[in-house]
């Protein structure tokens, strides 16, 4: 079993930077991918940002591409979202998740139903 905790939410002002953290408890193999996701009022969650714990493979959605960094401290077993340049469409709950790559067949780091464990999630409050 994994435990993932989220931490580093808060308010920030638009065009403003925040560091997200999850911090993953229980064994993490290199096998495994990270995903942060978001989820705003009213809307669906969504993906934002997945990387494989080596640290060899990353994806981003189109909307955070460019502004948004994914990363891994294996020493730690934290895995961490830098987001800059904020807008306030970011403002959401962000969740945390792992996805076991073993025995499957297929699997999308993008949809989270191929996720196996999630964080309790963190607020991220864009603001003016």
């Amino acid at each position: 079993q994994l435990q993932l905790v989220e931490f580093g939410g808060g308010l920030v002002q638009i065009g403003g930077s925040l560091r997200l953290s999850c911090a993953a408890s229980g064994r993490t193999f290199t096998s495994y991918t990270m995903g942060w996701f978001r989820q705003a009022p009213g809307k669906e969650r969504e993906f934002v940002a997945a990387i494989n714990w080596s640290g060899d493979s990353t994806d981003y959605a189109d909307s955070v591409k460019g502004r948004f960094t994914i990363s891994t401290d294996n020493a730690k077993n934290t895995v961490y979202l830098q987001m800059n340049s904020l807008k306030p469409e970011a403002t959401a709950v962000y969740y945390c998740a792992a996805m076991d790559r073993n025995g499957r067949a297929y699997y999308s780091p993008r949809l989270s139903r191929y996720y196996d464990f999630w964080g309790q999630g963190t607020q991220v409050t864009v603001s003016s």
